[in-house]
């Protein structure tokens, strides 16, 4: 049937028309607006991530008040003596007077430090096997749902973790438990944030604008430290509570307000239709609107293929995803060590209390801001993401040194190597974590998968958690021999890092444009 004449055919065209002019009208509107969403995305999932990260801080934190000695300075009163330690790691023997040992069992004993990187290796371990998975899972789920879910679990089991001091729970294995389950829970949130943020932000200036947001995971560190802190030597259990219940209110907050895509505008016109398989009007088409452009797509809008969602192994096959992904191990391994235990080592070297240890290491965090930003926007000036990352772990190994050298000079000479330190170990963190991760994503050889985009970057953050557990269980077993040690392991993982790329480095000083490879340039 050909269409239909006379006045009913008029009739047609004009309410055909009546249509188009609505839809138009609502496509201006969105576009007026679409910044100001983006806008708004943006600064929601940078504070829903900042807040996971806020949960992760407390347990470096409490660490210098789980395992702690007093002694009585006169009758009635017992004061905290500064760690005895020397910052070669002679050990400390444990006064034979337990009325002084104000510990919390079962860190009370000689082998405190193990048990403590026992608890950092349980979350991180968990992390990072869930990772792989969560790619999977939140690929084929809504992303407000399932970020939801993670945020309020999340939120209950750092506050379980803290109700072991109201209730006295000196069990270890439930303190292992819950940092087992708070680790796969929060496996949720890199994913599905990424994600979202890539859904909103095309390929432009993105070292830029990824590397402002991933400032995310500094602020939420320099959160959980100040929060954790505040109540540390009083009532420690509230330095899990508290980043407790906060997590779990953004969790409602992202379930009232995330918008994970922009939205398409369908309307028909009267364009020469290219496939009629799904029984469609011959003068029927469809426009869509992805937020910056409208396209006519007419067999997308009857007849939508079905979409092949990668899996880890066919995104392992992507280029540079392996060596990124084995790059980010020991540059995670790096970064997750200053995370757990940089507290502690301030307490030991500068004889510090935890609360005053925990508010200087949060110039780790600050370092890592300006790192991030740096690292973006010299990547996006040079479109060489690989040899960015390179140059900021070659010039980390000496810095580390320099670091674990003069901070014994003094809480000046801390606090500078603290920013600096902290600027060229989160710089490739960062970097590989976002603007990497989303280049890959949108890889030619995807053609335009819009899932795909968190399977990569599950692939590549959870095989860098890896190097996030290893790194403080290592530093837990290295500690006791000495922090000279701990500082050689992590020099020695920053030229891994480095090692894994140097063909992709190669590669972009030899060609131009980026080694990552052709992406798909969405708005």
């Amino acid at each position: 049937m050909q269409g239909v004449s006379g006045p009913l055919g008029l009739f047609r065209h004009d309410l055909d028309t009546q249509r188009s002019s609505l839809f138009l009208g609502l496509f201006i509107l969105f576009n007026k607006y679409v910044n100001v969403y983006r806008a708004f995305i943006f600064i929601l999932t940078f504070l829903l991530y900042a807040s996971f990260h806020l949960s992760r801080k407390p347990i470096s934190i409490v660490k210098g008040e789980l395992h702690r000695y007093c002694a009585t300075l006169h009758e009635g009163q017992v004061g905290f003596s500064s760690w005895s330690r020397k910052a070669s790691g002679t050990p400390l023997r444990q006064p034979a007077d337990n009325e002084t040992d104000c510990s919390w069992a079962p860190f009370d004993q000689d082998n405190y430090q193990q048990l403590l990187g026992a608890l950092d290796y349980s979350f991180l371990c968990a992390y990072a096997i869930g990772m792989y998975l969560s790619g999977i899972i939140g690929e084929r789920l809504p992303i407000r749902y399932y970020l939801t879910f993670g945020m309020l679990a999340s939120g209950a089991f750092t506050a379980l973790f803290g109700l072991g001091y109201f209730y006295s729970i000196h069990s270890f294995g439930f303190y292992v438990v819950t940092q087992i389950i708070n680790g796969l829970v929060q496996t949720t949130g890199w994913p599905s944030v990424v994600t979202c943020l890539g859904n909103w932000f095309g390929k432009g200036r993105r070292g830029l604008i990824m590397g402002v947001w991933n400032s995310h995971t500094s602020v939420g560190n320099i959160l959980g430290s100040l929060i954790a802190g505040y109540w540390v030597s009083t009532c420690w259990g509230l330095s899990f509570v508290v980043p407790g219940a906060i997590v779990a209110a953004m969790g409602i907050v992202c379930f009232l307000f995330l918008i994970e895509r922009k939205y398409t505008w369908p309307w028909r016109c009267h364009l020469p239709l290219l496939a009629v398989s799904a029984g469609a009007p011959p003068d029927t088409c469809a426009g869509c609107f992805d937020g910056d452009e409208v396209t006519h797509n007419c067999v997308a809008r009857f007849s939508k293929p079905a979409e092949h969602t990668p899996g880890i192994k066919t995104g392992s096959l992507f280029q540079g995803v392996i060596e990124f992904s084995l790059c980010l191990l020991f540059a995670k391994l790096v970064s997750y060590t200053f995370l757990f235990w940089l507290p502690l080592y301030i307490t030991n070297v500068d004889h510090l209390d935890a609360r005053q240890a925990g508010e200087l290491s949060t110039l780790f965090d600050v370092g890592g801001i300006f790192g991030g930003i740096l690292a973006g926007v010299i990547s996006d000036r040079l479109e060489k993401r690989a040899s960015t990352c390179g140059l900021m772990l070659l010039l980390a190994a000496p810095t580390l040194y320099v670091f674990s050298t003069i901070s014994k000079m003094g809480l000046e000479a801390t606090v500078a190597m603290l920013l600096l330190s902290g600027a060229l170990v989160s710089g490739p963190y960062a970097l590989i974590t976002t603007a990497v991760s989303a280049d890959l994503g949108t890889h030619k050889s995807l053609k335009g998968n819009s899932h795909a985009l968190a399977t990569v970057t599950a692939i590549i953050d959870g095989t860098g958690s890896v190097g996030a557990a290893l790194g403080p269980l290592l530093a837990g077993l290295l500690s006791p021999s000495g922090w000279n040690n701990v500082f050689y392991m992590l020099m020695f993982a920053d030229a891994c890092a480095l090692l894994f790329l140097i063909r992709l480095i190669h590669k972009e000083l030899s060609c131009p444009g980026s080694a990552t490879g052709d992406q798909e340039k969405f708005k």
